[in-house]
């Protein structure tokens, strides 16, 4: 179902977990919106869709007035798959309350092996102005949701930007997560730099050539890694609360793919010796082939045990210890 109505299956959230609001935790975004430069923020972000250059792609579509040519497919409005609290996802940003998710439809990667294929190649969805998606936003907060969790936000920046604005103008307070595939622009991140309070992006791919043959793209390591410092550079290590719930930082992500196809090791090299070896790290084990991967020998099958215990391994060998992944399942190996 699309845009499930929230309030209706997850309206226990709204009372059960006092404190869940975050109530003295102040996110980057409010200290904009009190000096106007927040709305400022999305009217530049807003101009940039009439020569589009909001993610690596650089497609320099004018997007107010075409889709043609524009690999998101995405106009002026977003198109929103589903909103609501979400309990699958990493222990800090889910916390017991769910982080308050925002799915996107369309994509700015072409992933052969997309578990969210429907989402993310059909577009399915329904059309939403910034206005409607404050008042998503303030909904998921209302129900004592973390933070907000923007999925796969590439090419929506400017809606969201806009939206924020709107958002923090009626009590917006809660940190804003942008939970991206990792091909952002560094004209995109400007933009964003003091309103997003987490980034979570994925880190697919330790080299280009993969990512060219699997997602067609190009350059994606060369542009992933300099997106990666960027939102360091903006947020630094992941910061939790007393509870352990996330307030500020930096979470990586990294699918594992079968026949060390994502060349993994050198993916945790870079974050360990040009990020930081405190950098939150979630490896994940559940790839499957999905899609068309069944088109393409080398993705055919699941990951077995002993590539993620290898996975794990390079891990520990570059020295990163703050694994979501392998704390949540230690007991299991």
């Amino acid at each position: 179902m699309l845009w499930t109505p929230v309030a209706s299956i997850c309206c226990q959230y709204r009372v059960n977990y006092p404190g869940t609001t975050q109530s003295t935790f102040r996110p980057a975004y409010r200290a904009l919106h009190e000096s106007g430069e927040l709305k400022q923020r999305a009217e530049q972000a807003w101009a940039r869709l009439e020569n589009c250059d909001l993610c690596a792609r650089y497609c320099h579509i004018n997007r107010r007035v075409t889709t043609a040519g524009a690999v998101c497919r995405t106009g002026e409005r977003a198109v929103v798959h589903s909103y609501g609290p979400h309990h699958g996802e990493e222990n800090p940003l889910r916390g017991w309350a769910g982080s308050g998710t925002i799915f996107f439809s369309w994509c700015n990667l072409r992933c052969v092996f997309c578990q969210n294929w429907d989402i993310s190649r059909k577009g399915i969805g329904r059309e939403a102005a910034p206005e409607e998606l404050a008042a998503m936003m303030l909904e998921l907060q209302g129900m004592g949701c973390h933070n907000l969790n923007f999925v796969s936000p590439s090419h929506v920046v400017a809606q969201i930007v806009a939206a924020v604005a709107i958002a923090a103008e009626r009590g917006l307070r809660l940190p804003l997560v942008y939970n991206t595939g990792g091909y952002d622009s560094p004209e995109a991140l400007a933009l964003l730099d003091g309103i997003i309070d987490i980034y979570m992006p994925d880190m697919k791919y330790g080299e280009s050539e993969a990512a060219h043959h699997y997602s067609h793209v190009r350059d994606y390591w060369e542009v992933n890694r300099a997106a990666v410092k960027e939102m360091h550079r903006q947020v630094g290590d992941l910061v939790l609360d007393a509870r352990g719930i996330a307030q500020r930082g930096l979470l990586v992500r990294h699918l594992l793919l079968p026949n060390a196809i994502a060349a993994s090791e050198q993916v945790f090299r870079f974050i360990a010796e040009e990020i930081s070896p405190e950098t939150y790290l979630n490896v994940m084990d559940q790839y499957h082939p999905c899609y068309r991967a069944g088109e393409y020998p080398d993705l055919d099958r699941p990951l077995t045990h002993d590539e993620f215990r290898q996975a794990l391994d390079f891990a520990h060998r570059h020295r990163l210890r703050r694994l979501d992944h392998e704390r949540s399942r230690r007991s299991h190996y």
